[in-house]
């Protein structure tokens, strides 16, 4: 089903899944992607990489099994930075051979040695993917704080606008730790005129270090009562763990108070994250028991 319409007709909810890199076997995506999928989320997407890291051809494996063997909706990635049209084609035509009809248009992360090839913006790649009709359904980032690289929050917003004209049907956000980054945001957008539905997302953090890393990469702000949240823990890292998620569940009970269209959880491979962010909205009444 296009997510796009699970949007129209509801709030939605969502979990997320990376190929295995390394001694990782595909077996065990496919297991953690079970395991999610008995949360019953409207979909799970599974992350895309680009540059030569090997894990790419996994993605529409593992797409192809959240659809075929779990029923749930699948929201494939893809990266265009390096990509020429012949391999956007070939990728998203075996995509919709396996059944996946949801596509994450991404420009991707830049990488040495990957270059811009037959696209530079990910608008170029939703305008590219709009040819193959409406039944694929394409989602697009957006930043609540602008992205890393724009000039200006201003000039990351016209960069949205033309994402929603190339196409776009729904947008999924960057992370972010202060909700009312996401609210002002999502005023901004009616002055930008972007009437996308958008999907609030939310990376529960694990660690100091995996915080300050996200922060830096993702330019996402760190707001005091983080900060104060993970002093208190120490230096334990299962205590750290244990705050992030606790935090992440605040985040989604009460972004799912302020009616946003969907909530996103970055679960990664870590089913436990995904369970407590159902039971968390189960709580609240935003799913259902």
């Amino acid at each position: 089903m296009r997510i796009a319409d699970k949007l129209a007709a509801r709030q939605t909810y969502s979990l997320e899944i990376f190929p295995p890199k390394g001694e990782m076997p595909l077996e065990d995506a496919y297991q953690i992607s079970g395991e999610m999928a008995r949360t019953s989320p409207d979909w799970i997407s599974v992350t895309y990489s680009a540059g030569g890291t090997g894990n790419r051809l996994n993605t529409a494996k593992i797409a192809a099994s959240i659809e075929r063997d779990f029923g749930t909706t699948a929201l494939a990635h893809l990266t265009c930075l390096g990509a020429t049209c012949a391999d956007v084609d070939a990728y998203i035509g075996e995509l919709m051979h396996q059944g996946v009809q949801n596509v994450l248009a991404l420009r991707g992360d830049r990488r040495p040695g990957v270059g811009e090839v037959d696209f530079v913006h990910a608008s170029d790649l939703v305008a590219h993917l709009r040819a193959f009709g409406p039944d694929l359904c394409i989602g697009a980032a957006c930043y609540p704080e602008g992205h890393v690289e724009a000039e200006s929050l201003e000039s990351s917003m016209e960069a949205l606008a033309i994402k929603q004209d190339a196409g776009a049907d729904f947008l999924v956000s960057q992370l972010f730790f202060d909700n009312e980054t996401f609210y002002r945001f999502r005023e901004l957008c009616l002055r930008h005129r972007i009437k996308l539905p958008i999907v609030a997302g939310i990376m529960p953090f694990t660690s100091v270090k995996q915080i300050q890393r996200m922060a830096f990469n993702c330019g996402a702000s760190i707001p005091a009562q983080v900060v104060k949240r993970l002093v208190r823990v120490g230096d334990d890292p299962a205590d750290q763990a244990k705050a992030g998620v606790e935090y992440a569940c605040e985040q989604l009970v009460d972004l799912a108070a302020n009616g946003v269209d969907g909530l996103h959880v970055y679960s990664i491979n870590h089913p436990e994250i995904a369970l407590a962010a159902h039971d968390a909205l189960v709580g609240c009444g935003y799913l259902g028991a």
